[in-house]
């Protein structure tokens, strides 16, 4: 796949079991649905500047959300859980939030 890095990384998912991760050096991302495990780490090393160890991926399906009597369902989506290696730096977006 040969997509620019923010074609393939969206955008930071900040939740409270994800903030947790930023002490093991573990951060998520909104990934692009069609993005491989590969290309998430080449993305992740050129856009922030660190030495990943790697990634796991998770598909997120659209929940079902009602409002008064009408149904329908969010927009599914992919998501990245990033990994370090133990001696690189951590990603100034996440540090800054702790």
């Amino acid at each position: 796949m040969k997509t620019p890095a923010q074609d393939i990384i969206l955008a930071p998912v900040i939740t409270e079991a994800s903030m947790a991760g930023i002490a093991m050096k573990k951060y998520t991302f909104k990934v692009a649905p069609d993005a491989t495990k590969i290309d998430v780490a080449r993305a992740a090393e050129e856009l922030f500047g660190v030495k990943v160890a790697k990634v796991n991926t998770v598909s997120v399906r659209g929940r079902y959300r009602r409002q008064g009597m009408h149904g329908g369902y969010t927009a599914a989506g992919k998501k990245a859980i990033v990994t370090l290696k133990p001696d690189s730096k951590g990603i100034d977006f996440f540090e800054s939030m702790v």
